[in-house]
């Protein structure tokens, strides 16, 4: 470790020229931002074009993804060594011509390679490797099942019968039983800033400090291993720099230290977890001080800066891990979450818009579209007009970046949140979120309906209450019928989340992101619904029309024949739109009654990415018209075909869900066809910034936008062998996938959804 002399001498060169008192005396790298950063309130003119090594790089990149579709999906896979930080030795893109890279750092020995990771489970693991024809290392399946335990084994030898039947039947689906949890963004930024060998020193002295002079609980025991964890994590991270020739033990000392730096923390934790998402959070304005810093004193040049920044994001775009073929299928696309904020508003009001946040955009037109990053947005109608205008260009061109509605979260999660998923923020380095996946509430109606007797199994799921028998549903009964059923539901899906996120900390604990993360952490229980707009129209079908119920031969509701009209979520009607907020508000109220791990806050969310279409492969028909088997809206969307008054009468439906009551996030996706917006960039550009501010303004939560008709998904689907759609990029909800890499099922769901031709 550097002695304490040597580290004061390299921090007092490292922190030359910066300003501040409090991130120096404790790890806050917030203040460090907020004493340091440059508002940026002008336009594009200073952005640079990708220099030849980015060209060359991102080439040989596009020959590997190529390569990699070609062979299935999958370009190659480790067997034989149980991924860690410091497992493998150094890896390039280029091992001819390493210098081409300015950022470094793979995840394996070899771009692209996929690595094994036997901790949350040794069969899943197994499976993703024979999946793809490669042969598993028959020694780690004895290690995995005789001398270690798994996540995935702690988690089904604690389910009761109850939860096992509610997950085969996909009530509760999605679940982080099977993969990493993810969602948990460690701050990477204290790694350039601190160095870790400071943040070494911090763990110890929180070590040393939980339970001292007192009685040792459980919870300060598990406290005391997890630092000790985390201690040793931080140390793995040092090793795997000093493989690629990097001292981390000190803080950065120039812009490009800073990128790579902040980078060998992000590539820990992707080296460590699978996680279900894997953000790097929110590192622009906190790298935008280095590089601003570095132009000023003429170290390096604009094009410098952004090719610092290409080749991060080119990394980014490299992320990939091993799943099986039933994660594939909930979550088609590959997607990997790795989530990137820009933007915002500070707490004193100075736009936390700089410079990076247009390099990072420009990265989508120096090496064109890509789902990852996912880049978002952290949207006020205060920003910057020029970065409005930017973001807006970027959107048309692109499809590629999702908005979320800084001024809703800000006073949440004040101004240094980052976006933990798809859609859902934590304080960076402050909190962490146990997360939930998704009960369906579609099949909870249909349980109400039919006594807790699964509609496509017809297995006793739920509790055995009275079913419904009249020839026509009533309002009342339904609905008094559905609490209950709701009520079950929710005290169901919270033990299972306390059981999984319980196995999780014990076998398969996140010690490099956590080394990055304050000891003492607030903790969120992320849920989610699925379903949510087809239980809202079956709720006001039964409310304002007549809907007759159709039984089978068991007296199982299999089907419904509405008689009349009703209003429809999505059309700005508040008869459809009070039900939506009184489901929310329900559902999330039920989830509160019962004890959350940790004592975790519980949260809730309306997004179901493109799980949609396994929910509705499970979900039978509803009293909304839906027939059994058709794809369930994604997310907070309204109902497929629902919407008739236009894209703004459907984002006003959207507005009346209080961000309050789904913390977790509302997701909602929208595609426009280009003329809607108008018929020329300026008109469009122009159009899209006042959707966006009107939207924002009036308490949503968040969108992600495609611009492009029906007709190009139509052909992409067709021909995926044409040049222009190999990096044909759409945001589907939460987060953006190439579209020739969903399955067709997918890409019929995505093609079926409502498209706006007007405003």
């Amino acid at each position: 470790m550097t002695t304490n002399t040597t580290l004061d001498t390299v921090k007092e060169e490292a922190w030359k020229g910066f300003k501040g008192r409090l991130w120096k005396e404790e790890i806050n790298t917030r203040d460090f931002i907020q004493a340091n950063y440059t508002p940026y309130h002008g336009g594009t003119e200073f952005l640079a074009g990708p220099t030849k090594a980015t060209d060359e790089l991102w080439d040989q990149l596009q020959k590997l993804q190529k390569q990699e579709r070609a062979n299935g999906g999958v370009l190659d896979m480790e067997a034989d060594v149980v991924s860690s930080a410091n497992a493998y030795g150094p890896g390039y893109i280029d091992e001819k011509e390493k210098n081409l890279e300015k950022i470094v750092g793979l995840q394996t020995d070899k771009p692209l390679k996929r690595a094994f990771m036997p901790y949350g489970g040794i069969r899943m693991a197994e499976e993703a490797l024979t999946s793809y024809g490669y042969t598993p290392n028959p020694e780690f399946h004895e290690i995995f099942t005789k001398y270690h335990k798994t996540h995935n084994q702690g988690v089904f030898d604690v389910y009761t019968p109850e939860i096992r039947a509610a997950r085969r039947n996909k009530i509760i689906t999605g679940l982080p039983d099977t993969y990493g949890r993810g969602r948990i963004v460690g701050d990477y930024r204290r790694v350039a800033l601190y160095g870790i060998d400071y943040l070494m020193e911090q763990k110890f002295k929180d070590h040393d400090e939980v339970g001292k002079g007192g009685q040792m609980t459980d919870e300060q025991i598990q406290l005391r291993e997890e630092i000790s964890d985390q201690y040793k994590a931080l140390k793995r991270i040092k090793e795997m720099a000093e493989a690629y020739g990097f001292d981390i033990s000190r803080p950065a000392l120039n812009a490009q230290e800073a990128v790579q730096w902040t980078y060998f923390g992000y590539l820990a934790a992707i080296k460590e977890q699978n996680g279900a998402a894997m953000s790097i959070g929110r590192v622009s304005a906190f790298l935008d001080v280095y590089i601003q810093r570095d132009l000023e004193n003429e170290v390096i040049t604009e094009e410098q800066a952004q090719e610092l920044i290409d080749h991060l994001v080119m990394k980014l775009r490299m992320v990939k891990f091993a799943r099986i073929p039933s994660y594939n299928e909930l979550f088609s696309g590959d997607p990997v979450w790795a989530t990137l904020s820009l933007a915002g508003m500070g707490q004193d009001g100075r736009t936390l818009v700089t410079k990076n946040d247009f390099r990072f955009l420009h990265t989508l037109e120096n090496m064109g579209p890509a789902p990852e990053p996912n880049l978002t947005v952290l949207y006020s109608s205060r920003l910057p007009e020029p970065f409005k205008d930017y973001a807006a260009k970027i959107s048309i061109d692109t499809s590629s970046i999702q908005y979320e509605n800084d001024d809703v979260m800000r006073p949440v999660w004040l101004d240094d949140y980052a976006i933990c998923c798809c859609v859902s923020a934590t304080q960076t380095g402050k909190e962490m979120q146990f997360f939930g996946a998704r009960a369906n509430l579609a099949k909870c109606l249909l349980y109400a309906i039919n006594g807790g007797v699964d509609e496509k199994s017809k297995a006793q799921v739920g509790p055995e209450l009275a079913a419904i028998t009249s020839d026509y549903l009533d309002y009342d009964e339904l609905m008094e019928k559905f609490d209950h059923m709701m009520e079950w539901l929710a005290g169901m899906y919270v033990n299972t989340l306390n059981m999984i996120h319980f196995m999780h900390d014990k076998y398969y604990y996140e010690a490099a992101e956590m080394a990055l993360m304050d000891t003492h952490l607030k903790r969120t229980f992320a849920t989610g619904i699925a379903g949510f707009s087809h239980v809202v129209d079956s709720l006001s079908a039964v409310k304002y029309a007549k809907v007759k119920v159709v039984r089978d031969e068991d007296g199982i509701a299999e089907d419904y024949e509405i008689e009349g009209d009703f209003p429809r979520y999505g059309n700005d009607d508040d008869r459809a739109d009070d039900i939506a907020v009184w489901l929310l508000k329900a559902f999330l109220e039920k989830l509160e009654h019962y004890h959350t791990y940790r004592d975790s806050e519980p949260t809730t969310s309306i997004l179901t990415i493109t799980s949609n279409v396994v929910y509705g492969k499970a979900t039978g028909s509803l009293p909304d018209g839906r027939k059994a088997g058709e794809p369930l809206s994604p997310g907070a969307n309204p109902s497929y075909g629902a919407e008739q008054h236009g894209l703004l009468a459907s984002l006003n439906s959207l507005t009346k869900l209080p961000y309050e009551d789904a913390l977790d996030g509302i997701s909602n996706t929208q595609s426009i066809n280009p003329d809607a917006l108008g018929h020329d960039e300026d008109e469009r550009i122009d159009n899209l910034c006042s959707v966006l501010d009107g939207y924002f303004d009036r308490g949503a939560h968040h969108i992600n936008v495609n611009i492009f008709g029906r007709e190009k998904l139509i052909d992409a689907m067709e021909h995926p062998e044409k040049e222009e759609y190999a990096n044909f990029t759409i945001r589907v909800s939460g987060y953006a996938v190439k579209f020739i890499d969903m399955t067709r099922e997918q890409q019929l769901d995505v093609i079926h959804r409502t498209f706006h031709s007007k405003m």
